[in-house]
């Protein structure tokens, strides 16, 4: 198997951030997270993953700090995996994978989850804006890239 480059040291955030998150079993992980999911054997019938794979995505999560383990409460051998403030941080990421797949991957009135506000019941949208608060679209923006010195 080919070693996966590190991309930790990048100039590009979001070649760092998926360093970090790793793959997508990662995010989905985070997701089931989100949803309230804490312990091993959720994620594993969630996500119908092999116990290895799972063992080994949720330490990179907990080393990379975007989930922490806790003692399980009623205390015994078992821990619980918790969203740390890196990993709650990772909400607007996973709204914007929703929308975008909802909008490019579904039919028109195909059946979805759906992300919703708990106390409402009200749609969860995100929108990306400027500073100011003014909308932006993808064409209206420009990323500044770092000067790359001569021999790197």
């Amino acid at each position: 198997m080919v070693r996966r480059k590190s991309l930790k040291g990048d100039y590009c955030p979001s070649a760092r951030s998926l360093d970090a998150i790793g793959d997508w079993w990662s995010l989905l992980i985070v997701r089931d997270a989100f949803d309230g999911l804490a312990r091993f054997g959720e994620f594993q019938k969630s996500l119908g993953i092999a116990r290895n794979i799972l063992s080994d995505r949720l330490r990179t999560l907990v080393d990379r700090g975007i989930l922490e383990t806790i003692s399980a409460p009623g205390g015994g051998a078992h821990q619980e995996y918790r969203l740390t403030r890196m990993g709650r941080d990772l909400f607007p990421v996973m709204v914007a994978l929703r929308q975008w797949g909802e909008r490019h991957l579904f039919a028109a009135g195909e059946a979805h989850s759906r992300l919703v506000e708990r106390e409402t019941g009200r749609p969860v949208r995100l929108d990306v804006r400027t500073e100011d608060g003014r909308p932006i679209e993808a064409g209206d923006a420009i990323i500044l890239k770092v000067p790359v010195e001569d021999g790197e």
